[in-house]
């Protein structure tokens, strides 16, 4: 019954070298592959207040909504394709829905509608779609994607009509949900808003000043720890959990990578909200604008957290969350613009590109 409680969680760690320089670097192709972002982490060494260019960029990110209880068919309105949705750039998550149990739905970008769905509502939808990757023993979950920008999903036809017929009629699926839309796009939501309940949110911003901090000597022209080793204490200096402890300490055996130095002070950034593609990029713009200030430190560390129970992690692929969900990126940056990326996920994911 016990078994599997000691075993460690398999996942997946693609990590790349490259220049921002580089013409050929494919970050920004990276970042826009991930879709639904909750959280982005910032670590400065050396820094001990928010920087003010840093700070106009986290306050420039957009707003996002709250939709309570919102029937599902209602994304498939004519007035809401037609302004928001074939227009491009419009992101949208049900929340709080766990995949390993709940209908989890998703609205990409580029109009793609994701439904995850347990078997009983795959069959009352009547939709065709296909089991998930995630079925191990049985098939208990089935996954449904449809193009809603496809021509034969134009409202009136028949994908749209069967769609639409089996999200009002026999299914009636609801869910709170998230939206946004870049750039700045909110007018083009109304259509959808004036007929829901909804709260309008603001990314939250923290901050901690750090004292004494023990760093991993890191260097742009070398891999100075092991990947896993970085992430590690990356992802503990974001959690306050001390790297100082001894191996067999009872409350944790982590310590931070050799050869280390120790920082006399550290800025530790969060920022969390439904965060897009867009957001990241200004944010590594103006990174790398800090960075090559005189005086400052030569790197800073960013990590991007995925939604665990989006339905998609990277690109369109299917997301699992069997015991993990790991779906994020850290990006290292340093002064001369090059950086260190890695890329995670479960193991039982498609591997990131």
């Amino acid at each position: 019954m016990f078994g599997n409680l000691g075993r460690t969680p398999r996942t997946l760690l693609v990590c790349e070298r490259s220049s921002l320089l580089d013409e050929k670097n494919r970050l920004s192709q990276q970042v826009e592959q991930q879709h639904f972002n909750y959280k982005v982490s910032l670590l400065l060494p050396g820094c001990s207040s928010i920087p003010n260019s840093l700070e106009d960029v986290l306050k420039s990110f957009s707003s996002f909504y709250l939709l309570k209880n919102l029937p599902v068919h209602e994304l498939l309105d004519k007035d809401f394709l037609e302004s928001a949705v074939y227009q491009g750039s419009v992101y949208g998550l049900s929340h709080r829905t766990r995949l390993d149990e709940d209908n989890c739905i998703a609205l990409l970008p580029n109009g793609r509608l994701c439904l995850s769905l347990d078997k009983d509502s795959f069959e009352i939808l009547g939709v065709e779609g296909k089991p998930s990757r995630f079925n191990f023993r049985t098939k208990s979950r089935y996954v449904i994607s449809v193009d809603l920008t496809d021509s034969r999903m134009a409202p009136g036809g028949r994908g749209h009509q069967r769609l639409l017929t089996g999200l009002k009629s026999r299914l009636q699926l609801k869910t709170d949900f998230l939206l946004a839309h870049h750039p700045g796009g909110g007018a083009s939501l109304q259509a959808l808003l004036s007929r829901c309940v909804w709260t309008e949110h603001r990314p939250e911003v923290s901050k901690r000043t750090l004292t004494q901090l023990s760093c991993p000597v890191l260097s742009p022209d070398q891999q100075s720890c092991d990947p896993h080793s970085f992430l590690e204490w990356l992802g503990a200096v974001d959690a306050h959990i001390s790297c100082e402890n001894s191996a067999d300490s009872f409350l944790s055996s982590l310590v931070c990578p050799e050869p280390k130095t120790t920082l006399s002070e550290a800025l530790s950034i969060s920022v969390s909200g439904l965060l897009l593609p867009h957001h990241i990029h200004q944010l590594i713009q103006q990174i790398r604008c800090y960075l090559e200030q005189p005086g400052h430190q030569s790197w800073a560390a960013l990590t991007v957290h995925g939604f665990t129970d989006s339905p998609v992690s990277w690109g369109g692929s299917e997301h699992g969350v069997l015991r993990g969900g790991e779906n994020f990126y850290s990006l290292l940056i340093f002064r001369d613009h090059t950086y260190q990326l890695h890329l995670a996920t479960g193991a039982h994911d498609t591997c990131p590109q």
